[in-house]
């Protein structure tokens, strides 16, 4: 028998992927461990600088890329997981590394968060008449222009409006659902991107799935994985992140969060996630964060049952209200998120730098 995480059942009886094995108290390797890729979940990985959290996200990725029934997505803002297509065992993965999207997707108010213009203004709320009533840059542009508002509201929409269209990230023909449900995993590489764009193509991709799989226009279950998630709990992205988390179960559609700053992202992010990957924390605010959602099945806090080395890993299992202590597995695919070495630059072959 193999436990799976987020079913409990054996793992020959349902759709699960390998990620680890349980930890003995000795250190030692216990029985295979294994996460439910049959139904959908929130999950939230954790864990301070250099722990894991990355390669974690890489092990779910590299399952669920050979899953059937199922379209993962990854969102990169560190430009490291193009390389789940480089293994010996290769898995078709499309990597995304100019990613546009149709500002369609962003509703007004969003627009007006996205270029810090107040709704009540003059200026934010001419833009959200063109929002509402366009759906490309180009369209919003000539509403904006053609309007009768006073000259200095004008000038001022349309060059915020400039600003988000010197991103390059809109395009009347972005980024659908299908396209991204078409191969075993796409990677969405945004690490070329400032924080706002980054975020507008985070929401468009969020809400995309999400509303293909509630008109039912794809027919495999979404999984949205995103790393470095405090990034987007603080921008126009939230919204969607947070329909999926609260209703994204009924239409099938999944979400996997990994951030090294816990405290960061929404109490939402945390309380609806019905599995917990924790590694090595350390920041008091983090623990709090994490403390404060402690379920009541734990009978000892959990900070005292944080891991201590890269790789080791608590697992809160919410559907199954169980904890586990387990190593993660290696990774079949190379990991593109560790840090470079000065010495090994240099050349130096020996500790002595000779």
């Amino acid at each position: 028998m193999s436990f799976v995480i987020g079913r409990g059942a054996d793992a020959e009886t349902v759709q699960a992927g390998h990620v680890g094995r349980y930890r003995a108290l000795d250190g030692s390797e216990g029985a295979k461990l294994y996460v439910d890729l049959d139904g959908p979940h929130a999950m939230l990985i954790v864990g301070k600088r250099g722990y894991g959290k990355s390669y974690t996200l890489g092990v779910v990725a590299e399952e669920l890329a050979r899953a059937p029934g199922v379209a993962p997505v990854i969102i990169d803002p560190m430009g490291v997981f193009s390389t789940l297509a480089d293994g010996e065992d290769s898995i078709q993965a499309t990597v995304l590394e100019e990613p546009a999207v149709s500002a369609a997707v962003l509703d007004p108010r969003s627009w007006c968060s996205l270029l810090g213009l107040s709704p009540e203004s003059g200026a934010g709320a001419l833009l959200w008449e063109a929002a509402q009533a366009t759906a490309s840059i180009a369209e919003m542009g000539r509403y904006i222009q053609d309007h009768d508002a006073p000259e200095t509201e004008r000038r001022a929409a349309s060059n915020h409006l400039s600003l988000a269209e010197s991103w390059g990230v809109f395009d009347p023909d972005g980024l659908d659902a299908p396209t991204l449900a078409s191969s075993e995993v796409t990677v969405v590489d945004i690490s070329g991107l400032d924080a706002a764009p980054m975020n507008a193509v985070c929401r468009a991709i969020g809400e995309a799935v999400y509303r293909a799989r509630i008109d039912e226009r794809i027919d495999r279950l979404p999984w949205v994985l995103i790393d470095e998630a405090h990034t987007f709990f603080d921008g126009v992205a939230e919204p969607a992140l947070h329909t999926i988390l609260t209703r994204g179960r009924a239409p099938g559609v999944s979400l996997v969060l990994a951030t090294q700053r816990p405290s960061a992202v929404s109490e939402t992010a945390i309380s609806q996630s019905d599995v917990l990957v924790s590694h090595r924390l350390t920041a008091e605010a983090d623990l709090e964060a994490l403390s404060s959602a402690q379920p009541t099945y734990m009978n000892e806090s959990l900070d005292e049952r944080l891991p201590t080395e890269p790789g080791e890993v608590v697992v809160i299992d919410d559907a199954t209200e169980t904890i586990h202590a387990a190593q993660m597995r290696t990774r079949e695919t190379p990991h593109g998120g560790g840090s470079p070495s000065a010495r090994e630059i240099a050349g130096f072959e020996n500790s002595n730098g000779r």
